[in-house]
């Protein structure tokens, strides 16, 4: 019950939150007089939804499909990632560079080169999406495993169990609320990364919608497009939260 009346609370926060943001925007619109074709009226930008839902429906089953898949690899890629390293002393010593040196390249400067490699289809944006929310679950997952209390550790080697079964009934469990840390930024990162794999080279997909209504002067499309983007990528993290917290008060709590 306590959860639901969190959850509901949050909802009601977000869209009061929402709402006051619509409310500046059309008094900024007001105040300013700023052309439409620069910053359209809220108005106007729900008239050109209302006209091209399912367009934008369309492209967005692309990019919701590309976020999903993206999602999904990266999560188990750092997963098994972090696992690797924490049982391999040798893996610590190739991998951990390896992961850095990836952090350190900008992702709009790999976008143009996995298009080129992968082509323009769905491969190449889950393929972005996988590489921008890689290292946060690995690196939040590895932290998890390395930070399991002392007490815990010093009671497995009392009782002389095997460093497989510490792993996986001491250290994983201890790990699961950095983990979980780590899949909430996948859910934010994984709409950024597929994004932007279709600014640079696309042919469907919400992003490619925006910079084709831009080229074409419909600006009152492309914020329609760029909101149904923001509310994807909202509702995607509001259902893994909700997940999450489902989880982890089952988890705290197995016998409710």
């Amino acid at each position: 019950m306590k959860q639901n009346k969190l959850w509901y609370s949050g909802f009601i926060c977000s869209l009061g939150a929402l709402f006051g943001l619509i409310m500046v925007w059309q008094v900024v619109v007001l105040i300013t007089d700023v052309p439409r074709f620069i910053l359209p009226p809220p108005a106007l930008v729900y008239k050109a939804f209302v006209e091209n839902w399912q367009l934008i429906a369309e492209h967005g089953l692309v990019t919701f499909t590309e976020i999903i898949l993206g999602l999904m690899i990266g999560i188990l890629l750092g997963v098994a990632t972090a696992l690797q390293l924490e049982m391999s002393p040798t893996a610590r010593l190739f991998l951990r560079p390896i992961l850095v040196f990836s952090q350190a390249i900008p992702v709009f400067a790999l976008a143009p080169v996995l298009t080129l490699w992968l082509g323009y289809g769905l491969i190449s944006k889950v393929t972005m999406a996988v590489l921008i929310i890689y290292f946060p679950v690995t690196s939040a997952f590895f932290d998890g495993l390395r930070k399991t209390p002392p007490g815990l550790l010093d009671l497995a080697t009392v009782m002389q169990a095997t460093n497989l079964r510490t792993l996986f009934y001491l250290r994983i469990p201890a790990a699961m609320p950095s983990l979980l840390s780590g899949v909430r930024l996948a859910a934010v990162y994984a709409p950024i990364g597929a994004t932007i794999g279709e600014w640079v080279g696309s042919s469907e997909g919400l992003g490619y919608l925006m910079l084709l209504a831009n080229g074409r002067v419909k600006t009152d499309l492309m914020f329609a497009a760029l909101v149904s983007l923001g509310a994807l990528s909202m509702s995607l993290y509001g259902l893994v939260n909700v997940l999450i917290r489902q989880f982890l008060f089952k988890y705290e709590n197995p016998s409710d």
